[in-house]
């Protein structure tokens, strides 16, 4: 059977929902630690295990660590940015207008390695930045704008910046895994087996060898390593969002229908995730090409789906649900059959 995932948060935040959403076919849901640590989710995953209960269900609940992602830190206020707008890339500890232009506070890490010239990706790509000084102060221009909140993702264009496999954060969530009911680990941009090794002797460290580890694919990078990785995964992720902002749009099909093919050919499960009912945050239903790009990730071979936002602040998340099941319902019918 087909796994079929939710994301926890603040749209589904009522066990009488989440029943629904059980009801409807979803099997588990997905926590995003990026923002937070199991301890504060803590009354969010009890609703969500009471729900799972009441719907007959053994829910899978998979946490989303840290890992090397680079985010923006902490904003007193969103910010909006314009066009063609100045503003100034530093620490966290400068956080108030430098000469009333706004400021965007930066891990260390990645500071350091900005030039002038470089691009810089904010938010899954929502706004895009160029660097157009980097002395005495690192200031850029947006190319593309809009409403910048806290924590959310930075990337350099064609600039890795290392990372650590996991955080501090990352360590304590693994440690308090078992208290919570957590079954799976989804590691971010990976690129190697390595990385996954430390993350499964951290889990053993902690006692829960047993949960399962989704290797998130979100780079050119980890296209490219995917023979090394999987021997280390119980889960490869075809992690769309991420992967599209390291490469133009027009490509990012070619990436998910080669990691498919490696994933199936070796037997190893796949699942695929990023704007599968992405219009269904604000409509009660998809578009047809959301439902089509679904079937086909299902003939593919996916093992499992997974929508985020739809659930976690969408207006509709048990039909994002419904929409996902029967699709997927649909595909495996016609897959049965010899078809596909």
């Amino acid at each position: 059977m087909i796994e079929v995932f939710g994301t926890l948060g603040p749209a589904c935040d009522s066990d009488a929902l989440l029943e629904q959403m059980f009801l409807a076919g979803m099997t588990g849901m997905r926590l995003n630690l990026s923002h937070s640590g199991l301890t504060e989710s803590g009354p969010l995953i009890h609703r969500f295990q009471l729900a799972a209960q009441r719907a007959g269900i053994k829910p899978e609940l998979l946490i989303d660590m840290q890992g090397p992602e680079i985010r923006i830190g902490d904003l007193s206020a969103p910010l909006h940015l314009k066009e063609s707008q100045e503003i100034v890339l530093a620490h966290q500890n400068k956080l108030g207008p430098d000469d009333g232009v706004p400021v965007i506070p930066v891990p260390s890490h990645a500071l350091c390695v900005l030039e002038a010239g470089d691009h810089i990706l904010l938010d899954d790509g929502k706004l895009e930045l160029s660097v157009t000084s980097a002395s005495p102060k690192i200031t850029a221009a947006v190319l593309r704008g809009g409403t910048l909140q806290k924590r959310k993702s930075l990337k350099i264009i064609d600039k890795p910046v290392p990372g650590p496999v996991l955080t501090q954060q990352d360590r304590e969530n693994i440690r308090l895994a078992k208290d919570y009911g957590v079954t799976a680990l989804m590691q971010p941009f990976v690129t190697s087996g390595a990385q996954l090794e430390e993350v499964r002797r951290e889990l053993l460290d902690s006692h829960m060898g047993h949960i399962r580890i989704f290797a998130k694919i979100e780079n050119r990078e980890g296209v490219q390593q995917i023979q090394g990785i999987m021997p280390f995964a119980d889960m490869i992720v075809i992690a769309r969002g991420d992967l599209g902002n390291d490469m133009p749009l027009w490509e990012l099909p070619v990436a998910q229908k080669t990691l498919s093919e490696i994933c199936r050919k070796e037997g190893k499960p796949f699942l695929v995730v990023t704007q599968l009912l992405d219009s269904m945050v604000h409509s009660p239903y998809p578009t047809r090409a959301e439902v089509s790009d679904i079937f086909h990730a299902v003939l593919d071979g996916a093992a499992a789906v997974m929508v985020t936002n739809e659930t976690a602040v969408g207006g509709y998340p048990v039909e994002v649900i419904q929409y996902l099941k029967k699709t997927v319902q649909e595909a495996e019918l016609y897959r049965s059959l010899g078809r596909g």
